[in-house]
């Protein structure tokens, strides 16, 4: 557990005045959003069928809750980590077209997270597909898709200053384009997580690009699961949070593996043994759509636009009791 605090922090707003703006920031900007990306609001599963490999394994080493149910005794059941196999299986299954989308509400556990302040076992977030040409699988379009997410965000900004005008966090006016690679040819000395911090307090937000896959030193960035984002079309958008002086990541999305591309990051990362799942094979056999997707947390919008100093302070959760005690006498309004 890693608590933050910052100096002489103000929460500005009451805790029912709070529950407010997180209900309009929630309502709003999933309308907006999904205009902005030609996206359908869907019903979505909590838990699926381990035997499907529907499940998203995060870095490969998170074990996801699971249990078992009296009339389906020989499956196990897993609580999601994340719907990025699940929506694009559904794409097809609903018969969506071309450059049309679907969105929908996730809400998962974690329970290997790693506490603070930013970080909780509890995950809410949009998450969201579009089926794009192959011959979208590209920069551009990844780059163009970026840009119109930032664009949302900004607006939501404007529109919760009118709503809260002395809540709101100031955002910056312009997102920028790195690549893992190139942060560590300019900071070959830092960590990954430090190289992001200070980037993103020198541009104001980031689109951190690339990550999953080597980078020239034999290292990686990050983990990333090889079965979903293609690791050289993917990336976060970093916003640097100055409450809490970091990098605050309220998106990781990506353009699909292709067939090839899957291939590919299974056997980097050892776990070929995957494609006799269900899912994989649908995808090698080119039964589903190619796609660009991702996830945007909705406690951590709600937490960058309301200037919170804690996750806890806009989603209820489970916390240790030093955690709770610590914020509360330091004016953090845990729910």
């Amino acid at each position: 557990m890693h608590l933050t605090i910052p100096e002489s922090y103000d929460p500005k707003l009451s805790i029912i005045d709070t529950q407010k703006a997180i209900r309009y920031i929630r309502e709003t900007f999933q309308d907006e959003f999904g205009k902005e990306l030609n996206l359908s609001r869907l019903s979505a599963p909590m838990f699926v069928e381990k035997s499907t490999g529907l499940n998203d394994n995060l870095n490969g080493v998170e074990k996801p809750v699971s249990f078992d149910m009296k009339d389906m005794p020989d499956q196990t059941i897993e609580i999601v980590h994340s719907l990025a196999k699940w929506k694009r299986v559904a794409l097809k299954r609903y018969g969506f077209g071309m450059h049309e989308g679907l969105y929908t509400n996730m809400n998962a556990i974690r329970k290997d997270e790693d506490l603070d302040n930013i970080h909780s076992i509890y995950v809410d977030q949009w998450d969201w597909e579009k089926i794009i040409s192959k011959d979208e699988r590209n920069i551009d379009t990844l780059k163009s898709t970026v840009r119109d997410i930032f664009k949302v965000i900004k607006h939501m900004e404007h529109e919760v200053w009118y709503k809260f005008p002395e809540a709101v966090y100031h955002l910056p006016d312009e997102i920028h384009f790195v690549t893992t690679q190139e942060l560590e040819d300019r900071f070959p000395d830092m960590t990954p997580k430090e190289r992001e911090n200070a980037i993103t307090k020198e541009l104001g937000c980031v689109f951190l690009m690339q990550i999953g896959g080597k980078m020239k030193s034999g290292k990686r960035h990050d983990g990333r699961a090889p079965d979903y984002d293609d690791w050289k079309l993917n990336g976060d958008i970093l916003f640097w949070y100055e409450p809490l002086q970091m990098a605050l990541e309220i998106s990781s999305m990506g353009i699909r593996v292709s067939e090839e591309s899957m291939k590919a990051q299974l056997k980097d990362a050892n776990a070929e043994d995957r494609l006799k799942l269900p899912y994989h094979q649908m995808l090698e056999k080119g039964e589903l759509p190619y796609t660009i997707g991702g996830g945007i947390g909705q406690s951590r919008l709600c937490m960058l636009l309301l200037g919170k100093a804690h996750v806890g302070e806009v989603q209820a959760s489970v916390w240790p009791q030093d955690m709770i005690d610590k914020c509360y006498e330091n004016h953090i309004q845990i729910l």
